[in-house]
């Protein structure tokens, strides 16, 4: 039979483009199909604009202490418009820049949904085409828990494009995501309360990072109401009213809700029931160690199936499918050290094993070296900010299993340290190890 494309990608974010240009680097026939802008989440409304703004934080910061470092004090204003206008600048850049490579690569781009007909066909509004291959790429939406009035509050979707900065804003969930706007919205000027259902933000990272960054943010004055759950969400007024129950029994008022709690993949209505691609129970794709659907002409990669929702392992998925089904180089994702970061301020990032999942796998024999201190930034200034540093070591073999820090620059260290980790070092490699002084990074080298 002949075909229309040998491969159709469905869906233009991290591992949609990557796994495109890496097949037609092979000089098979490719097109993508995307409704929305390229780039998708992380470039579009996640890592990106989210970065920018926590950037844009940044200088409230730094404007406080400068004047511990000599500088004269001096009044600024800061204009959300202005900046926000900026961003979506850069954005769009960001966009035709795509664009741009997917033309370079002889990747044919069909801005319209695309729905299955059937394993090999798919609708594009209203009109029929037919591949060989099939990705789906199609990412993750925000989920929304049932609370009543839900309707009332936003998804990160929509942060970044509010029209003004609200003065008083609360955040349900403390994942990644609530975490990084509770600090940055609170540079911003805004009231932040953020309500978690544990004890502690940060579920998945290591406990000493998840205290060091709430007791940061807290320093800060961000109200964390833990424990704790919203009943319910209701129009007053005074703007919206959010009621919650567990430890924390309160009514708060508020002018935004930002719902953080998680992302649900993209799977709906894409007509998946009609291939006979079936997912798990979660909603995700359900996918083989190569990435490949229960349909076996489709695939699928990135934060539709149910693995890591990170941007460059979609992309990395996105690139070894490519060079796997097209270049005949057989390759497989390895999940176990990949780094993540928390981009507030108090900066937080981990590599490897948390000390309770090394304690649940290797017992006794697992040892953890932790170190609190104040950084040299902050000994001019009254502020007591504290960096945390860690590593968890399997004191049988002496490797490093896992890295954790929260402070400056923690991402940068960890992403470096991530390297190390992977390729086995050990507790005593690391010792050896003569670092750049003074810097926070080098406190690795000397954990007893």
């Amino acid at each position: 039979m002949a075909f229309d494309y040998d491969l159709f990608v469905i869906g233009a974010g991290p591992g949609g483009l990557a796994a495109a240009k890496g097949a037609a680097s092979y000089g098979v026939r490719v097109a993508v199909a995307e409704q929305e802008n390229i780039g998708g989440t992380c470039v579009n409304r996640g890592c990106i604009p989210k970065k920018l703004i926590v950037y844009a934080g940044d200088f409230a910061k730094d404007n406080q202490m400068a004047h511990y470092y000599g500088w004269s004090e001096c009044q600024r204003y800061f204009d959300w418009t202005l900046f926000m206008k900026s961003v979506h600048q850069h954005l769009e850049h960001i966009n035709h820049s795509y664009y741009q490579q997917l033309q370079t690569a002889g990747v044919e781009l069909i801005r319209e949904r695309a729905i299955f007909v059937d394993a090999h066909t798919l609708d594009v509004n209203g009109r029929k085409v037919t591949a060989d291959k099939i990705l789906i790429a199609v990412g993750c939406l925000p989920a929304k828990p049932k609370i009543p009035g839900i309707e009332y509050a936003i998804t990160s979707r929509e942060m970044f494009h509010l029209p003004y900065l609200p003065k008083r804003l609360v955040i349900i969930g403390g994942g990644y995501i609530g975490t990084e706007f509770s600090s940055v919205m609170h540079a911003f000027g805004c009231e932040v309360t953020a309500i978690e259902k544990d004890a502690m933000i940060l579920s998945g990272f290591d406990d000493d990072i998840r205290s060091g960054v709430q007791q940061g943010l807290s320093k800060r004055g961000i109200r964390f109401f833990t424990n704790s759950t919203v009943r319910e969400i209701t129009l007053s007024d005074d703007g919206l009213l959010l009621t919650t129950t567990g430890e924390f029994q309160e009514t708060i008022a508020t002018d935004t809700i930002l719902i953080a709690t998680g992302y649900t993949p993209n799977t709906k209505n894409l007509g998946l029931e009609k291939a006979k691609v079936e997912l798990d129970k979660q909603g995700a794709i359900a996918v083989d160690a190569y990435n490949r659907t229960t349909q076996e002409n489709i695939f699928a990669v990135g934060d539709c199936i149910n693995r890591v929702q990170l941007t460059p392992v979609a992309k990395a998925e996105g690139i070894a499918f490519a060079h796997r089904v097209f270049g005949n180089k057989p390759q497989q994702i390895e999940y176990d050290y990949i780094p993540s970061a928390v981009f507030s301020r108090p900066e937080a990032a981990g590599v490897g094993m948390t000390e309770a999942k090394a304690r649940e796998k290797f017992g006794e024999s697992v040892k953890s070296y932790c170190h609190h201190f104040r950084p040299l930034l902050y000994q001019l200034t009254e502020d007591n900010e504290q960096a945390t540093i860690k590593l968890v070591v399997n004191n049988d073999s002496q490797q490093v299993v896992g890295a954790h820090m929260v402070g400056e620059h923690a991402a940068d260290i960890i992403q470096s340290l991530g390297v190390a980790i992977r390729q086995g070092i050990t507790k005593q490699k690391l010792d050896e190890t003569i670092g750049i002084h003074p810097t926070i990074a080098e406190e690795f080298l000397s954990l007893d």
